[in-house]
């Protein structure tokens, strides 16, 4: 008689943190305690790291998303609400629910001018990627920017986006990658280990935290090695846009 193979759970399954790696069950609550901290002081952080240019890619996402009147919008970890409140301005009859992890995140996209304007539009949830608190079929489009890089499980996150779109859903990802010329990498990498934990230092009074968000951009994987993840989640016509070079790209995906 055979013996079963041992049961795995999350606390002796790893996953990584930045570059440590840490127990599954603990990352969440490691990244809950990261945007906890940050939260207050998110968006000026990302016109700082960025110069502002995290503006103009999700520009360039709404370009490409062409979002229309009548869909119905779940942005996950979009906790300022910046693409909840782009995606309604060019289509002012949708419907966006915003759903993030962290309340703090949240509240600080509600304190926002565009949040009370559009309160019959918008809808804040906190909940999980890998588990989200909505039925089969639920959504026409499914954003996340620059958050799937912190899930535990990357590909319970795509499953679950898969699973609350409808058949003609369309999923959309903003995240930094990889740039393909390898002195521009070594260049970009000076820089983000150099500048960005001392501007979160400056700015927000926390560089740890943006010391781990340095880290975990290294640790995303390739624009087509994500792409290949997105296929296996089940979507179709997969392609993405380099932005910057490659600093950050926009993935999209079909539910067919």
């Amino acid at each position: 008689m055979e013996r079963p193979e041992p049961m795995t759970d999350d606390s002796t399954r790893t996953t990584h943190f930045g570059f440590r790696e840490v127990a599954e069950d603990q990352k969440a609550g490691m990244v809950h305690g990261v945007f906890t901290n940050v939260a207050s002081k998110y968006d000026i952080m990302n016109d700082a790291m960025s110069m502002g240019i995290h503006r103009i890619w999700k520009d360039a996402m709404m370009d490409w998303l062409a979002p229309r009147n009548g869909q119905r919008l779940l942005d996950v970890a979009g906790g300022t609400g910046d693409i909840a409140f782009r995606f309604l301005k060019r289509a002012p009859q949708a419907d966006v629910v915003v759903l993030d992890m962290t309340e703090s995140m949240l509240e600080e996209g509600r304190k926002r001018a565009e949040a009370a304007r559009l309160a019959d539009r918008l809808e804040w949830v906190v909940g999980d990627a890998m588990a989200l608190p909505f039925a089969d079929d639920s959504f026409d489009v499914y954003t996340i920017s620059f958050g799937i890089r912190n899930v535990t499980r990357i590909e319970d996150a795509l499953r679950e986006a898969f699973r609350v779109l409808r058949p003609g859903g369309r999923l959309m990802v903003l995240e930094f990658s990889q740039l393909p010329n390898p002195g521009l990498q070594k260049l970009y990498d000076l820089y983000s280990f150099n500048v960005i934990p001392r501007l979160g230092q400056v700015i927000a009074n926390d560089r740890d935290s943006y010391q781990y968000l340095v880290e975990s951009i290294r640790r995303f994987p390739d624009q087509e090695t994500f792409a290949q993840m997105i296929r296996e989640a089940g979507f179709e016509n997969v392609k993405y846009r380099n932005l910057t070079m490659g600093v950050a790209v926009l993935h999209s995906g079909w539910k067919i």
